[in-house]
C-alpha cells in the first residue's frame, strides 16, 4: 500500500467525531487547509507527545488559519477521554472503521501484534483538496518534524 503524494486530490472521508460533536468529512472543510495528523494508538508514549507538543504550541498552530485534526483508529469515546486529558484544542476523531487510513494509504497491517493501526503520518490539504505536504514514519516512535508541517501550512495559507 502507497501513501497518497504530495500533488495528489485529497481522497475525501467521514470519521468519527467525539460523542456529542458532528462527523468530520474532509471536502466539508474546502477553503482552508487542513492538517490531518494520524497516530498508531491513543494514550501511547509517542502519540502523546505528538498532540500535547501540538496542544502547548497552540498559539503557533492555531494562527495558522489551518484545520488541524488527530485521528486515530481508537474509538470516539478513547479519543474523548484522551484529548480531555492531554487538554487538546482540537478535535481527536475516531477513523475505527478504517476508511481514511486506508484512503491515504497508511494503514499499518501490524504494530506490537496489534493489527488494522495507523502510521504515524501528517498530510497538509490545500483548501482546494489537494495534498501539498506528506509525512510518513517507517518508525512508529518518531515524531513529525513540527516545524516542517507549519512551513507547509504557512505556504499554502
Amino acid at each position: 500500500m502507497t501513501s497518497i503524494r504530495v500533488g495528489a486530490d485529497a481522497p475525501d472521508f467521514t470519521v468519527f467525531a467525539p460523542p456529542g460533536g458532528a462527523n468530520f468529512t474532509l471536502s466539508e472543510h474546502r477553503g482552508r487547509p487542513t492538517v490531518l495528523m494520524f497516530v498508531p494508538l491513543a494514550f501511547t508514549s509517542t502519540c502523546t507527545a505528538e498532540f500535547c507538543h501540538v496542544a502547548e504550541h497552540w498559539g503557533q498552530w492555531g494562527e495558522l488559519g489551518a484545520d488541524v485534526v488527530g485521528i486515530s483508529v481508537d474509538s470516539p469515546f478513547v479519543n474523548q477521554k484522551w484529548g480531555e486529558e492531554m487538554g487538546a484544542p482540537f478535535p481527536i476523531l475516531s477513523d475505527f472503521n478504517k476508511e481514511a487510513v486506508s484512503a491515504y494509504g497508511v494503514l499499518q497491517d501490524e504494530l506490537i501484534g496489534l493489527r488494522g493501526v495507523a502510521k504515524r503520518s501528517v498530510f497538509v490539504v490545500d483548501g482546494e483538496g489537494r495534498v501539498t505536504y506528506a509525512w510518513v514514519a517507517e518508525n512508529p516512535g518518531i515524531l513529525p518534524p513540527f516545524d516542517e508541517i507549519v512551513e507547509a501550512v504557512q505556504a499554502v495559507a
